[in-house]
């Protein structure tokens, strides 16, 4: 084998293991990066659906409230044509 395609033969192997290596890190960079943006998500995810959970407990009670309110005004409505 010639001394030029001996020198050739390393400098292929040694760009091709400097080019694994860079892409492997760089996976493993892009790949934490997206376990942190997913968990992030996830916590927003989880706070909104507290947020609708409170939401929707106050959905429930309104027609409550509205039905005592209207419980009030007529007995208000009562006291005020008894006093007069």
């Amino acid at each position: 084998m010639g001394e030029g395609v001996l020198v050739a033969i390393i400098t292929g192997v040694l760009s091709l293991t400097g080019t694994i290596i860079t892409v492997m890190v760089g996976m493993s960079k892009a790949n934490k990066n997206i376990e942190i943006t997913q968990a992030v998500t996830n916590e927003k995810i989880d706070q909104l659906k507290e947020e609708v959970k409170k939401h929707n407990d106050f959905g429930q009670r309104i027609p409550i409230i509205e039905l005592k309110v209207s419980n009030l005004e007529q007995k208000v409505e009562a006291i005020e044509h008894g006093n007069n």
